[in-house]
């Protein structure tokens, strides 16, 4: 599976869209408000780092494969 632009940045909004899905369904004291202006930023943003040091380190993983023999 190629995993350009479009495919990771569905599948980034799938995994955000499941967990913030079932902290809204789950019965926890939290209002339905709170989640979705602090959680879902939260969430948000950590993927985003995530994602940016995982290509890193893929691109770094890549690139250190090319000229090591």
């Amino acid at each position: 599976m190629e995993f350009d632009l479009t495919v990771t940045a569905g599948i980034f909004a799938a995994i955000i869209a499941v967990g913030i899905g079932g902290l809204v369904a789950a019965p926890i004291p939290m209002a339905t408000g709170t989640i979705l202006m602090m959680v879902l930023p939260s969430t948000v943003v950590f993927g985003l780092v995530c994602l940016a040091i995982g290509v890193k380190h893929g691109e770094y993983r890549a690139g250190s494969t090319r000229g090591g023999l």
